[in-house]
């Protein structure tokens, strides 16, 4: 739990516990699941706090088991490569979205079954609903929960972040790539999505967590230095800047007093520098900028100031 970044590890707990409260609580009569769940929004137990609490409850331990197992497995690598800010918005704002087009999609399939019925129209069916006070009560049963949007969203990003990235995906006994790892979860939940399989499963959420994930990391693609700390380049970038300045400097004079130095301490200096540069480099790589100590991270930045 130590190496695992803060904003993961918190978001493991927090889910867990949810869940542990919503196992305990039922024995007494309290359903967890149907205060913070979300409800259909013409159901009369819907609550707009619930687009927030829904993504931390679950329906059972293997929904919960695949949800976190999913989060520790990929969070962590872009929790190191965003920052804990940035990706505690993303996992959020994409949490959210699923949950919107969730309710989008749960909106048309009421419409769908009551489609036959004289007076119903895709626009009447709001006030059809809530003029009907038995119907709002039915629709209760509607309810969505899991973390699962928001986790969906998090594949999307490793794989728009390191397409190339071969991952294991039991059963298949050779590695795929990131990107194909991606898109072959996108087609599974739209070809789900669109049958009728009833399964309980919220197809649309994943697909809805992974639309708003992509919207968003396009924008922040395109805008890399813009206000604000969730405009702002990724890690990545951020690392990517520091490697291309450090190497179109390499070879240049650093320090003021040079000309005081023999070419022999100077080359010395140089080298050493350049062999600590590049451990440091190294590290980012394999475990992200936010490994670095602070000492580490003021030689790196001194280093790429150098003239």
């Amino acid at each position: 739990m130590r190496s695992i970044p803060t904003i993961t590890k918190n978001l493991l707990i927090i889910n867990v516990l949810a869940f542990l409260a919503y196992f305990v609580l039922s024995y007494r009569g309290i359903d967890l699941n149907s205060i913070f769940g979300l409800h259909f929004f013409l159901a009369s137990k819907f609550s707009l706090y619930q687009f927030f609490t829904y993504m931390f409850m679950h329906g059972g331990w293997e929904h919960l088991f695949f949800n976190m197992f999913a989060l520790w497995m990929f969070g962590c690598v872009m929790e190191r490569v965003w920052g804990p800010k940035k990706f505690l918005f993303y996992y959020i704002f994409c949490g959210v979205g699923a949950g919107i087009i969730q309710e989008i999609s749960q909106y048309f399939s009421l419409y769908y079954v009551l489609s036959g019925q004289p007076g119903i129209g895709i626009t009447s069916l709001i006030s059809t609903a809530w003029s009907d006070p038995g119907l709002a009560d039915s629709l209760n049963a509607w309810t969505t929960v899991g973390a699962s949007g928001a986790i969906y969203a998090i594949l999307l990003a490793f794989g728009m972040t390191f397409p190339e990235e071969r991952i294991f995906i039991f059963p298949l006994p050779i590695p795929i790539k990131a990107k194909w790892f991606v898109m072959g979860y996108v087609a599974i939940e739209l070809f789900a999505a669109m049958g009728s399989s009833g399964d309980n499963v919220a197809h649309f959420a994943h697909l809805g967590g992974m639309l708003f994930g992509f919207f968003l990391i396009r924008y922040w693609k395109k805008h890399p230095d813009g206000s604000g700390v969730y405009g702002r380049g990724n890690g990545q970038q951020f690392f990517d800047r520091l490697r291309n300045n450090w190497e179109r400097r390499k070879g240049k004079a650093g320090d003021e007093d040079i000309t005081r130095k023999t070419d022999w301490d100077y080359n010395a200096d140089k080298k050493a520098r350049e062999e600590r540069v590049d451990q440091i480099l190294d590290k980012i790589r394999k475990n992200g900028y936010a490994s670095l100590t602070e000492e580490e991270k003021q030689f790196l930045f001194d280093s790429s100031q150098r003239k």
